[in-house]
């Protein structure tokens, strides 16, 4: 439910009584992850999806349900062999979807206040277990303080806590199975864990037509995007009214800067190709623990620059990190192209996909991700 927090704290600042559909488990293929919502207020006004539009109808009135009863339910969608177009999903999976009732002065309103402010929350539900739990919810900040309980014993409470604030340093949302008494035997709790944290950061250098196309391809996904280039004339916010920040500065330099800002879902892309940019950027870019370092140029700029670097101290390990030349193979040639390729490529590293066609193929459509999900 974090996903539409921003709509849910609205709701809740002008009064609205709501229940939230989520999802909290999928088997097989299906169009939403685990954390998806859909939310249906006393009037019937809806916000958010579970499914695309293949049970959205049930979960409507499911909501409507636990809305007037006060109730949580747990109900389970899936393909229908004799009728692909009656209450299932068509697309083959299954999805489990808990049902709650959000009220006044709840857990979970006040992990909606905290995302919706850009704070940094885990909320852990439980979706599966003794009846009197289910729904239940306990929030966890960053310092690992849990507020809300599971209505277990304590010690449930604190192993959940403990769970989920090392999802919440991951940046994760996930599924976690304890015991009932808050070991890992005994009657079996099962949470989802869902994590909200910053968004990603996209770091583009080079202040030049294509970035700012990549600009809007990275906000399009969810990044705060950061513009860097030493040339003051064209690293200006008029140029590039979407970035978040446009900083002029030598980019290795301001990557020097950045240390703790920069994590596990940065991406780094380097559209200079000019050598006295290139080389010591991409040099400090390589070490870091970053999730995506790609780099602009042709085939023979690309061997130019790999054997500078080699010179500059790179080794094999590091070389091997860089995407280059950037973007995934699509034809691409104006700079919305392109960047539409880079933006393919990042997913693909993100979420551990080919970058080849589904067509023909009988491959998984959705894969485990790759590194962490999205804010």
């Amino acid at each position: 439910m974090l996903d539409i927090a921003a709509g849910l704290h609205r709701w809740c600042e002008e009064g609205r009584d709501f229940a939230v559909a989520t999802v909290v488990a999928v088997r097989g293929s299906a169009p939403r992850e685990p954390g998806a919502a859909l939310a249906v207020d006393a009037a019937g006004t809806v916000l958010g999806s579970v499914s695309g539009g293949c049970v959205e109808g049930a979960v409507y009135e499911l909501c409507r349900t636990a809305l007037a009863g006060g109730e949580p339910v747990l109900e389970r969608f899936g393909y229908s062999d004799e009728d692909a177009f009656a209450v299932g999903l068509t697309c083959g999976g299954e999805i489990d979807v808990l049902v709650v009732p959000v009220r006044e002065g709840s857990v979970e309103r006040a992990a909606l206040a905290t995302v919706a402010r850009g704070g940094t929350a885990a909320l852990a539900r439980v979706v599966s277990g003794p009846r009197p739990l289910l729904g239940r919810a306990l929030l966890v900040g960053p310092d690992g303080r849990a507020g809300g309980s599971l209505g277990g014993p304590a010690a449930l409470d604190r192993t959940a806590a403990r769970e989920a604030a090392a999802l919440l340093d991951a940046g994760r949302t996930a599924a976690v199975d304890l015991g009932a008494d808050g070991s890992r035997c005994g009657e079996p709790v099962r949470l989802l864990v869902e994590c909200s944290v910053p968004a990603p950061r996209m770091l583009v250098f080079g202040a030049i037509d294509f970035a700012s196309a990549l600009v809007r391809a990275g906000k399009f996904l969810g990044y705060r995007v950061t513009v860097c280039d030493a040339r003051p004339v064209f690293a200006t916010a008029a140029r590039f009214p979407e970035a978040d920040e446009v900083v002029v500065d030598w980019p290795h330099r301001y990557l020097d800067g950045q240390g703790a800002a920069l994590d596990g879902r940065t991406v780094l892309c380097v559209l200079t190709h000019d050598v006295k940019f290139d080389v010591p950027l991409l040099r400090r870019a390589l070490r870091l623990p970053v999730a995506y370092v790609g780099a602009m140029g042709s085939r023979r700029t690309h061997a130019a620059r790999l054997a500078r670097l080699r010179e500059a101290g790179a080794d094999e390990a590091e070389l091997a990190r860089l995407r280059s030349p950037i973007g995934l193979d699509l034809g691409a040639r104006t700079p919305e192209e392109t960047a539409l390729s880079i933006a393919a490529e990042i997913v693909a590293v993100r979420r551990g996909g080919t970058g080849v066609p589904l067509t023909g193929g009988d491959a998984p459509i959705h894969h485990e991700a790759g590194s962490t999900v999205a804010a």
